[in-house]
This record gives C-alpha cells, sequence and structure tokens, in this order.
C-alpha cells in the first residue's frame, strides 16, 4: 500500500468519519469553538454533516476577516492527519512532497488538425449554439436563475473576444485530464500548451492522445522511469505518485496554470483532491506565477449576497394560495422534512454586507465527497489571499456517468426540471467550463468585499441555489417524477 491513506484508526482500520470530522472542527475552531466542539461531538457524522457544513459557512460568513484564517486552518489538518506511505511506512504528507523518488519522463505529443483556434461554441439540446443564438441562450440562462449574472457577464465577454481562444501563450497543466466534465476537448482545439496528467490507463491515454491529434495543441505527459515513450505507457497515479508528479511539473521550467478536475469515488475523492492540493502548494512554492483553477459543485453550501438571497425568499413568499396549502400537507405527512423553505434569515457581515446561504447538500453524496470539494475551496480561498490567480468555476450538475450511475441521483435531476433546475450534458458543461476558464486568464482579478463573494460570483448552478424550497427537501418528489418520466 503506497501513497496518501486514511490513518489507522484503534481498531486499526483506515476509516474516513471521525478524520473529516476533525478536518471540518480544524478550520470551525478559528472562527466559532462551540461549533467545533459540535462537530467533534457527532454521532451521526454520515447523516448529520449538512448541519455542521452550514455552520462552517455560516461562521465564515459572518467573519469575512477569519475566512482565510478558517480555510488553512482546514488544509493544514488535512495535511496533518492523512499519511503518505512509502512501502508501507508512513510519512506525513509534507515530508513526502519533499522527497520524491526517480524522476518521471516526458512525452511530446502535437495536435495535426487544422491550425485556426475553432469557433467557441456551445452543443446544447442536440446543436451547437454560436453567435446570437448562444448570446440570446445565456439570456434566458440568466432570466431563469439557472446562471448568476457574474457567469452570464463572462460568457458574453468570451463571445465579444474570439481572439482570446488562440492559448498559444497559455501553459496549462490538467490533474485528471481524461474527465469526463473536464475542458481538454476545446483546449485541444485553441492552440494551447498542455500538460496532462491522468492514470496509466491505455484507453484513457488513447482517447488523449485522440483529442490532441484531431486539434492543434501541444501537450506534455509523465511517463513512469523505464517504460517506453508512448501513449500506452503514459500516465502517473495522483494518490501514489504525488511527489513525483510535483517535481517532475516543476521540472518543466514553464509557469503553470494548474486545474484540479480529478474525480474518485466515496473516500478516494478526499484522497485525491488532498493529492491535488499537495501539488499545487509545491507548484506555488516553486513559482510565484502558478495559477490554480477548480470546478466546484453546486450541491454545497454556499454563502450568497444579499439579493440572491431575498430573491429566493421572495420565490418562497410569492406562491400562490393553492400552493401552499399542498405543501403544507405534504410537509406534515413527511415530518416537516417536505417543501422547507431554502433561506430564511440574512447573516451580518458588519461590513462585509448581509448574505443568506444556500444549501444544496445532497445528503446521499456523503460527506466524503462534501469533504473533498471542502478542501479545494480552502485551496482557492488561500492562494486567493496570497495574491495568486485563481480561477474558481460553480458547474451545473452534469449528467456524467458518475452522476447516472446513482439512481436517486439520476431520477432526481431528471425530474428537477419541474422545480426550474436544470441538469447539463457533459458536453454543454465542458464548453461553457472551457471558456470560463478562458475569461479568468484573459481578464484581471476582481476584488470583493468578502472573501466568499470569489466562489459564487461567476456560478452556473442549474437554478438550484434560486429554488425557493432546501433542494433536498424536495429532492425525493423530484426522483419520483424522474422515475415515472423514465417509465
Amino acid at each position: 500500500m503506497n501513497g496518501l491513506q486514511w490513518p489507522l484508526d484503534a481498531q486499526g482500520r483506515r476509516a474516513s468519519g471521525a478524520v473529516g470530522q476533525r478536518i471540518v472542527a480544524a478550520a470551525l475552531r478559528e472562527l466559532d469553538g462551540t461549533a467545533a466542539d459540535a462537530v467533534l461531538a457527532e454521532r451521526r457524522w454520515r447523516q448529520a454533516y449538512p448541519r455542521h457544513w452550514r455552520a462552517l459557512v455560516q461562521a465564515q460568513a459572518a467573519r469575512p476577516a477569519g475566512v482565510a484564517a478558517s480555510a488553512r486552518a482546514g488544509l493544514a489538518a488535512a495535511w496533518r492527519e492523512l499519511p503518505f506511505l512509502r512501502d508501507g511506512r508512513p510519512l506525513a504528507l509534507a515530508d513526502a512532497m519533499r522527497a520524491p523518488r526517480q524522476g518521471l519522463q516526458t512525452l511530446q505529443l502535437s495536435g495535426q488538425g487544422e491550425a485556426a483556434p475553432a469557433p467557441w461554441t456551445v452543443p446544447y439540446q442536440g446543436r451547437p449554439l454560436g453567435g446570437d443564438a448562444l448570446a440570446r441562450q445565456i439570456d434566458r440562462w440568466e432570466r431563469a436563475g439557472i446562471c448568476e449574472p457574474g457567469h452570464a457577464e463572462a460568457l458574453r465577454d468570451c463571445l465579444a473576444h474570439p481572439e482570446w481562444f488562440d492559448l498559444s501563450d497559455q501553459h496549462l497543466a490538467l490533474l485528471g485530464a481524461g474527465s469526463e466534465a473536464g475542458p481538454l476537448a476545446w483546449l485541444a482545439r485553441w492552440r494551447a500548451r498542455l500538460v496532462a496528467v491522468d492514470l496509466a490507463r491505455p484507453a484513457t491515454w488513447k482517447r488523449i492522445a485522440g483529442l490532441v491529434a484531431a486539434g492543434n495543441a501541444t501537450l506534455t505527459a509523465p511517463v513512469a522511469p523505464g517504460q517506453p515513450l508512448d501513449t500506452a505507457h503514459a500516465g502517473a497515479d495522483l494518490l501514489a505518485d504525488t511527489p513525483e508528479i510535483a517535481a517532475w511539473l516543476a521540472s518543466l521550467g514553464r509557469p503553470l496554470a494548474l486545474a484540479n478536475l480529478a474525480y474518485l469515488d466515496g473516500e478516494r475523492h478526499v484522497r485525491v483532491s488532498l493529492a491535488m492540493d499537495a501539488i499545487g502548494a509545491a507548484l506555488c512554492s516553486a513559482d510565484a506565477r502558478t495559477q490554480l483553477a477548480y470546478m466546484a459543485t453546486p450541491t454545497d453550501v454556499f454563502a450568497v449576497p444579499r439579493d440572491v438571497a431575498e430573491d429566493v425568499m421572495q420565490r418562497f413568499a410569492a406562491r400562490g394560495l393553492a400552493k401552499r396549502l399542498v405543501q403544507a400537507g405534504a410537509r406534515l405527512a413527511s415530518g416537516g422534512r417536505g417543501f422547507a423553505p431554502h433561506i430564511e434569515a440574512l447573516v451580518d457581515a458588519q461590513d462585509g454586507g448581509r448574505w443568506g446561504l444556500v444549501d444544496a447538500l445532497v445528503v446521499e453524496q456523503g460527506p466524503n465527497y462534501a469533504l473533498a470539494k471542502r478542501l479545494q475551496q480552502w485551496r482557492a480561498l488561500v492562494a486567493r489571499d496570497e495574491g495568486r490567480r485563481v480561477a474558481f468555476n460553480v458547474a451545473p450538475s452534469t449528467t456524467t456517468a458518475s452522476v447516472v450511475s446513482n439512481p436517486l441521483l439520476a431520477a432526481g435531476f431528471r425530474g428537477a426540471r419541474a422545480f426550474g433546475v436544470e441538469a447539463f450534458a457533459p458536453e454543454t458543461t465542458n464548453a461553457l467550463m472551457a471558456a470560463m476558464w478562458v475569461h479568468q486568464l484573459r481578464t484581471a482579478p476582481r476584488d470583493f468585499a468578502h472573501p466568499l463573494q470569489a466562489l459564487v460570483h461567476t456560478a452556473n448552478h442549474g437554478g438550484l441555489w434560486r429554488l425557493p424550497y432546501l433542494p433536498r427537501s424536495v429532492l425525493p418528489m423530484a426522483a419520483l417524477l424522474g422515475f415515472l418520466r423514465r417509465a
């Protein structure tokens, strides 16, 4: 057993629950000691974690000056808690990152396709949208509350600046390059200088190499020592080769914009997120020009500005009498769990304004998924606090293989349209998120009165955050509708 692992508990098992609690408690302790103690005392972590996530975000919203310290404390706890195993011997992650083994080899690929950057279009409901048609669709998404105005504004900027999409001046590193919802297919057609890291799986690298060959980008990939320099042997393991990947990326001698895209099921998602964090931290230390990029999930807890929160509350208050009566009956039958209001009060952040909490956590996704995404938020907040360029974009819920493999989630997203929520096809999310990264590469970073605003300003949440009801309080109804529609 090698690489990042969970520590052994008192019974000699590698379990994630108590470790996750300690990591979240460490982040909360910088802001609210009582709330931190409640995390450590929680006996039903798997079921009750949403309550503690809300406590963390509420404390951050109320104390903007403490946000960066809280994020640093959470990251430091994760680095302390998870050991890095070398030949079965546990090392502190920081020590392991300072002692990479034999260096990785380098493979170079070049595109053979059309030399000019491909025009940016967005595949949507079976047809590519560009120009005026795409502009009208962006307007519709904004009016319907599918995305926030900052997202729509950025997409309009991209439409107005097609020259931005010649990325021949950009060195973009993708951790988890083969990700289904990632931007590789577009970047490979925009002349980017790509660096790709993914597992050494021939099928994955055949797909990656095909995308590169059909486009006009160049791509650099790692190959294990002693292996032939070809795509059949390309790849490295983010979990087991973390120090070597960081050292190899630094050895390329280029200022990299590093996208953290890898996803693994269950508890491995926390480990791979921490591995990407360690690689990003190492590159930031090696080169001050390093940039970081993240694709966040909307199914989380976020603080949103007052105007968004008041819109959500107004939507709940504006329900007609018939709808109120039906929903009151449903709430009674569900023991108060159904059709719960999404936002009931605002959080006062003094000079940082007033904020609401949108809570789109899906309990079935579990605390490990939520912690993995929280690690990425924390690093984005710390990096911004240090003055680094960070592209942080909330991507809409997307019907990737990992989502549709969960029958409840798949049915819930199918039925969510009845509540004004839209789940996007992977090819649509690919095109939108690729353009959002281009926008943040080409424009100056924005300053915000509250650090948490940087996480939500350009969000495309598919309508989840503007839903008047707590999303998980209507998920069973959406899932039922989804099952009926499939039938």
